[in-house]
C-alpha cells in the first residue's frame, strides 16, 4: 500500500451570499483554486491522474462540475473526472476517495476539492414541465436547508439535539464569538496568507480575506439575536452564513513526493466515513474522528490540533463532548485545541468546499506547531460525517 501526501492546498476567499464573489459560478471558483494549486505546487496539468470535486448544491454547478474545472484549469481532455454530492462532507470525501485510489496504486496525482456558489443557486419550480393551464406556481428555495426526508429544518434539529447533550444557547453564542475573535487574531499573524488565493471582484477591488467575519461581534449582540426556523438555540449569529467559495487539494503518493524532492503539507494517515440517524449530525464529527483514530491505531491523547467544521457552533461543542465520553473537563481540553484560528461561523461555509478547507487549515497549523498528529472532521446533511487523521 502506498502512503498519501498532501502536496498543495489552496482556496479562494469565502464570500457572502450576494457579496463580492457573486458574479463567479461555482465552477469558475473551482477553476481559480485549481490554477493556484497547480502553479504553487509546480505540478503540470498533464500530470493529474484524475480530478474529483464535490458540491452540495449541484444545481448551481450545472453539470459534471469536475469535468468543467478540468478544462478551465487546462487539464487535458482525456483526464477522468468525478463530481459527487455528499452534502457538506463532499470536499473531504473527494480527498478520502483520492487517497484511497493512490493507496491502491490506481492513481499517482489526484486533484480533489469542493465548490459552492450560494449566490448563483437557482430557485426550483416543480411540476411545470408538462405545462399548466391555470393556477399559481410554487417556487422552492433550496437554501432554506430543510431535510427533504422528514421536512424538518436542520437548524431546529441541531438546536434540539444540542440541548439534549447539555450544550446551551449561551455556550453556542460564546463559541461563535470565539470563532470571530480567533479568526482575526490568526489573520493578523498571517496564518491565512498561504491558504487563500486573492480573487478579482470585477469592480476594481480584490478580495484577499474572507468576507463574513465580523470584528464588531460581541456576546451582547449574539445574545440579542432571535432563533431561526422555530428552533431553540440556533441563530444567525451562532451559525455560518450562506457562502461562495472553492478549495483545491493536490494529493500524491509518498514515493512520488520523495522522487521529486517535494516538501508535502502532510500525510493522510486514515480516513473514515460514517452515517447515522437523521438527527445525529451534531455529534457525528466527533464519532467520525474516533473511528478514524481507531483505524490508524492512534490514541486521542496524541492529537495536537482538531478542526471540526462549524456547520453550527453546536457541532464542535457536542462533538468534543462525545469524544470525551461526556466528561466536561476533558471536553474543555479538546475544545482548547479545536479550531484555534477560527471556524466556519466566522469565515463562512460554502457547503461543498468546507471539507477541504478544514483539512488544509489543520495541515498548516500542524506545520506551524512543528509537526504531529491532527484530526479534521465535518458533518453532512441528514446524519453523515467524514474525518481524516493527518501527520505532519
Amino acid at each position: 500500500m502506498h502512503t498519501v501526501s498532501i502536496v498543495e492546498a489552496i482556496r479562494t476567499p469565502f464570500g457572502k451570499l450576494g457579496g463580492k464573489l457573486k458574479q463567479y459560478s461555482a465552477v469558475e471558483l473551482g477553476g481559480l483554486a485549481t490554477l493556484a494549486a497547480l502553479q504553487r505546487s509546480g505540478i503540470r496539468p498533464e500530470e493529474i491522474t484524475e480530478s474529483i470535486f464535490g458540491s452540495a448544491l449541484l444545481a448551481a454547478s450545472t453539470s459534471v462540475a469536475a469535468r468543467q474545472i478540468n478544462f478551465k484549469a487546462g487539464i487535458p481532455a482525456d483526464t477522468p473526472s468525478l463530481t459527487l454530492d455528499r452534502a457538506c462532507c463532499s470536499a473531504m470525501t473527494t480527498i478520502g476517495l483520492g487517497a484511497t485510489k493512490i493507496r491502491a496504486g490506481e492513481a499517482e496525482v489526484v486533484l480533489a476539492g469542493g465548490i459552492e456558489s450560494c449566490s448563483q443557486t437557482p430557485f426550483l419550480m416543480r411540476g411545470v414541465r408538462a405545462g399548466r393551464r391555470l393556477g399559481d406556481f410554487t417556487v422552492e428555495d433550496p437554501l432554506q436547508l430543510r431535510n427533504p426526508i422528514n421536512q424538518m429544518p436542520i437548524a431546529g434539529v441541531t438546536g434540539t439535539q444540542a440541548l439534549k447533550f447539555g450544550v446551551s444557547r449561551e455556550q453556542q453564542d460564546a463559541w461563535a464569538y470565539r470563532s470571530h475573535m480567533t479568526y482575526f487574531e490568526a489573520h493578523e499573524k498571517g496564518v491565512y496568507a498561504d491558504e487563500i488565493v486573492p480573487v478579482d471582484c470585477g469592480d476594481g477591488t480584490t478580495l484577499a480575506i474572507d468576507e463574513s467575519p465580523r470584528r464588531d461581534a460581541s456576546l451582547e449582540r449574539l445574545a440579542a439575536l432571535p432563533t431561526v426556523y422555530g428552533g431553540p438555540t440556533v441563530t444567525a449569529g451562532n451559525a455560518p452564513g450562506l457562502n461562495d467559495g472553492a478549495a483545491a487539494v493536490l494529493l500524491m503518493s509518498g514515493e512520488a513526493v520523495r522522487a521529486r524532492g517535494l516538501e508535502p503539507l502532510g500525510e493522510i494517515v486514515s480516513y473514515a466515513q460514517l452515517c447515522g440517524d437523521l438527527d445525529s449530525s451534531v455529534y457525528m464529527p466527533g464519532k467520525a474522528i474516533m473511528t478514524a483514530l481507531a483505524k490508524a491505531g492512534i490514541p486521542l491523547s496524541e492529537i495536537k490540533r482538531i478542526e471540526i467544521n462549524e456547520a453550527f457552533a453546536a457541532m464542535p461543542l457536542v462533538s468534543t463532548l462525545h469524544m470525551a465520553n461526556s466528561d466536561v473537563q476533558q471536553a474543555e481540553k479538546l475544545r482548547a485545541i479545536t479550531n484555534v484560528n477560527g471556524g466556519s461561523v466566522a469565515l463562512g461555509h460554502p457547503t461543498g468546499a468546507s471539507g477541504a478547507r478544514v483539512v488544509m487549515a489543520l495541515a498548516r497549523e500542524l506545520k506551524r506547531l512543528g509537526g504531529g498528529y491532527g484530526a479534521a472532521a465535518i458533518c453532512g446533511g441528514y446524519g453523515q460525517a467524514d474525518a481524516l487523521i493527518l501527520k505532519v
